[in-house]
């Protein structure tokens, strides 16, 4: 009976150490797995806790966003990191919205903006893109961007995404933008419709290929008086038509490049400052008037040409008597040239006539 309470006993006692034994061994499992947890900084990045800054860098031809952004992260750099599409929610954290307030995504490569890309992004004032190679940008591509106030697409915006630029920097959500940039792609007119739906007040368009400023764009930047332009770099062509610009150009102080603004045709003109012109240079009256002149001359020098053979149709019978009589005097003349010259060279026909 000893012999079987001894077996119950150590039976039981086995069984809790079992179980304390396997709890114990999940415990150490869990202990020694990586965790997760949204203060951790992210692969391939470097991360600056103290000013919320997380900077990725490339790292093996990465391709992808990260997508276990801190919380905590107040600006973001992302450079180099072959980034071909920003899908709807980029950087979102499970759902999260970020209190991000600058993200820089310049030389990665993007040619897709689509819908939404910054959704949950709505604390955000700067948003650099520069330096990508946009073919495709969603009409919805800033939307949710309530508080922006800087959009800098230096040397970004391919020719054949000039249209869908225009179209999504109409969206209202863009109100507050302070300061946009769009140096270097190629743009010929500015890509708002509206300068008036934005708090705007600078606006970078150096190193394009604008060539004139529509009398619409000018009226909206005499009324937006707070805005300041960059426009130097563009070709601007020096004909009559430039006369709206040149006039905003001379007397306002908008222009915070005037002095590097130059002609570029015609050719006369090429390299002369756009507000060194005279006024005539540019005047549409006096060269239209110029033009006129010209035409009116060529009309009364054609009037006096069909009088001039009108009158000589009319007098052709007396005008060929008296081509007849010059010829027949002529004629005469010119025989007795030849009389006198076979006289000359006859000594003998000389002595007869004596």
């Amino acid at each position: 009976m000893w012999i079987t309470r001894s077996a119950e006993h150590l039976s039981g006692v086995f069984s809790v150490w079992n179980q304390w034994g396997s709890h114990y061994v999940a415990l150490l499992c869990l202990l020694s797995s990586p965790v997760r947890t949204d203060d951790a900084c992210p692969s391939s990045c470097s991360c600056a806790r103290d000013s919320g800054t997380v900077t990725c860098l490339p790292d093996g031809g990465q391709t992808d966003l990260p997508s276990d952004i801190p919380t905590w992260t107040s600006t973001l750099i992302l450079r180099g990191r072959n980034i071909s599409t920003l899908p709807q929610g980029a950087f979102t954290v499970n759902g999260t919205e970020l209190e991000m307030v600058t993200l820089s995504l310049s030389y990665n490569g993007i040619q897709t903006i689509e819908p939404y890309a910054f959704l949950g992004l709505t604390r955000l004032h700067l948003l650099d893109l520069s330096h990508n190679q946009l073919e495709t940008i969603s009409s919805r591509a800033f939307h949710g961007l309530t508080e922006l106030r800087s959009l800098f697409l230096n040397y970004s915006v391919s020719p054949d995404a000039t249209a869908q630029l225009s179209c999504a920097l109409s969206a209202q959500s863009l109100r507050n933008l302070h300061r946009l940039e769009l140096a270097g792609n190629r743009l010929k007119s500015i890509p708002m419709e509206r300068l008036d739906m934005y708090n705007l007040h600078f606006l970078v368009l150096i190193n394009n290929s604008i060539e004139n400023i529509g009398r619409e764009n000018i009226s909206s930047l005499y009324q937006q008086r707070r805005i300041r332009v960059y426009l130097a770099l563009n070709p601007f062509q020096c004909n009559c038509e430039l006369e709206v610009f040149y006039y905003w150009l001379k007397n306002s102080s908008q222009c915070q490049d005037a002095e590097r603004v130059f002609c570029s045709e015609p050719e006369a003109r090429r390299g002369v400052p756009v507000e060194k012109l005279r006024g005539e240079d540019v005047d549409c009256m006096n060269e239209n008037l110029e033009a006129v002149s010209y035409v009116l001359l060529g009309i009364v020098m054609a009037l006096i040409g069909v009088v001039f053979l009108m009158v000589l149709y009319l007098n052709r019978g007396g005008i060929k008597r008296w081509l007849n009589n010059i010829r027949e005097a002529c004629r005469d003349q010119m025989e007795v040239y030849h009389y006198r010259y076979e006289q000359d060279s006859d000594p003998r026909l000389a002595n007869v006539a004596v």
